[in-house]
């Protein structure tokens, strides 16, 4: 990065710091599909052992997820979602609804069904107003917009 570079802040890059990398991604959609074991998680994932092992801790340590003892011998954990990572859960249904519609189109590989019968569609909104919101093309602000 050139010295005089200053990255914009944003929850964003900071979010992405964390999560924001395949491994850690999937481990969460294992853990809200009832996935909690390492072996299996490690299974369904593909990722490494070693990978796998140290995008889990820092998870752990930030709080997304926490490590639940099964066994005493040998000692064996288990992986369970913290409220925090069950609300990136909610992430995950946008990024598979958009992989659906752009990179498998008509075919996608899983489908969400919702309670009242139809197929999952998420979208974001406006807790206050129920508008769906839409990232706008400008800021007067420089902050960022969203428009409804």
């Amino acid at each position: 990065m050139p010295k005089d570079a200053e990255p914009r802040e944003c929850s964003i890059a900071d979010t992405l710091d964390l999560v924001g990398e395949r491994w850690s991604l999937l481990a969460i959609r294992e853990m809200s599909y009832g996935i909690r074991r390492f072996d299996q998680i490690v299974r369904n994932t593909g990722a490494s052992r070693d990978i796998l092992t140290a995008r889990l801790r820092k998870l752990e340590s930030n709080g997304v997820i926490r490590r639940v003892r099964y066994s005493d011998r040998p000692v064996r954990h288990e992986y369970h979602l913290t409220p925090a990572g069950a609300e990136l859960c909610d992430v995950l249904l946008v990024l598979m609804d958009w992989g659906d519609r752009h990179l498998h189109a008509g075919d996608p590989p899983v489908r969400w069904q919702h309670s009242c019968g139809e197929r999952v569609s998420p979208a974001v909104v406006c807790r206050h107003c129920g508008g769906e919101a839409r990232v706008g093309a400008h800021s007067p602000t420089g902050r960022g917009a969203l428009t409804v």
